[in-house]
């Protein structure tokens, strides 16, 4: 089989869009070394780091990429099949194409994406004229959503959830420790919640004197926020790092208010790092009993204070972390992707 998938969230410096496209392309051509995969974009894209030979990435300089540069591409690589990996697919041709719709974050409020409009406009029109064979979701709450929001027949839907990366893993913690602190890892934008975050952790740091650090990439429409004693924004932290930022911290806090799965909760547990979220449907899917919840920033701050204060309950949910983790793994994803193209290209 020929595959194509929009490489265009490699443009991106991390992410949870980044990290998927990344992954499932590596876990793909390792686990189908017989098929061909192809990464494209119109914008300058680097492969993913150790792709295997089978694994090939190309740019189109062509205007109109998405109405005719595409389909020229697909024609060029005598694609099977394409995959949107990011609420797009061509908008004509006669390639079998799959979309991935991670979340309706876009449609559940403008304030959480400015710079969406394209988005909110061209997916609805694609999913109604049919444009996409089948569509992926990463969870089985944004399936749901999909069918309700879009229309669509839930037979045309397959949710199929990522995995964390090999990259997270247990590691030692340091020594010797450093300050206790909670740790929060994620782009920062307007639905993560941070300002709720900070609001909480202060009467815990007055309590305990435990520190928040806070890593991630700047999105252009976070509201920064203010220098304290004891905050610590890192700015983007290199994938080798995280690790050992996970191993150190208290807890791994992620106040997220929308999610379409929630990768860095399971990138924590794959650390062994005890988890506190929200209430968030996508969330507590993937979280699966093992991550302590809140939705008030007064529930955070219990939460928070609870776990600061008992090493027995650190204990507890770190292990049930790790056991969670090993239920997800790329190559469980890739195989099951891998049944969505063939079934796509089976279908009239």
């Amino acid at each position: 089989m020929r595959v194509a998938l929009d490489a265009t969230p490699l443009t991106l410096t991390s992410g949870g869009l980044r990290r998927y496209v990344e992954d499932l392309s590596l876990a793909l051509a390792r686990e189908y070394p017989g098929d061909h995969y192809s990464l494209l974009s119109d914008q300058p894209f680097t492969l993913p780091e150790g792709a295997p030979q089978n694994l090939t990435g190309a740019r189109s300089t062509e205007r109109r990429y998405w109405s005719f540069g595409l389909r020229r591409e697909l024609r060029k690589l005598k694609a099977n099949v394409f995959h949107g990996t990011n609420f797009e697919v061509p908008y004509f041709g006669t390639t079998p194409s799959i979309l991935t719709i991670h979340d309706l974050s876009p449609w559940k409020n403008p304030a959480w994406h400015v710079n969406a409009d394209r988005v909110r406009v061209r997916t609805p029109w694609l999913v109604r004229l049919g444009r996409a064979k089948l569509i992926l979701t990463v969870s089985e709450a944004i399936a749901g959503e999909v069918v309700s929001h879009f229309g669509v027949s839930p037979e045309k839907v397959r949710a199929v959830p990522p995995a964390a990366s090999d990259l997270f893993r247990q590691v030692a913690p340091a020594s010797p420790p450093p300050r206790p602190y909670f740790l929060f890892v994620g782009t920062l934008e307007p639905r993560k919640n941070v300002a709720a975050l900070v609001e909480a952790w202060r009467a815990v740091r007055e309590a305990t004197g435990t520190d928040l650090l806070i890593a991630g990439r700047t999105r252009a429409d976070f509201v920064p926020v203010a220098d304290e004693p004891g905050l610590t924004m890192m700015g983007e932290v290199p994938d080798a790092e995280l690790s050992q930022l996970y191993a150190n911290a208290q807890a791994f806090v992620y106040p997220t208010l929308y999610e379409g799965f929630g990768l860095p909760v399971l990138e924590a547990m794959q650390c062994g790092c005890p988890v506190i979220t929200s209430r968030d449907p996508a969330v507590m899917e993937v979280s699966g009993g093992a991550a302590l919840h809140a939705n008030s920033v007064a529930e955070f701050a219990s939460t928070m204070l609870a776990i600061a204060q008992n090493a027995e309950l650190r204990d507890k949910h770190r292990s049930a972390g790790l056991a969670r983790a090993r239920d997800f793994s790329w190559q469980v994803t890739a195989r099951r992707t891998h049944e969505v193209y063939d079934e796509a290209v089976r279908l009239p």
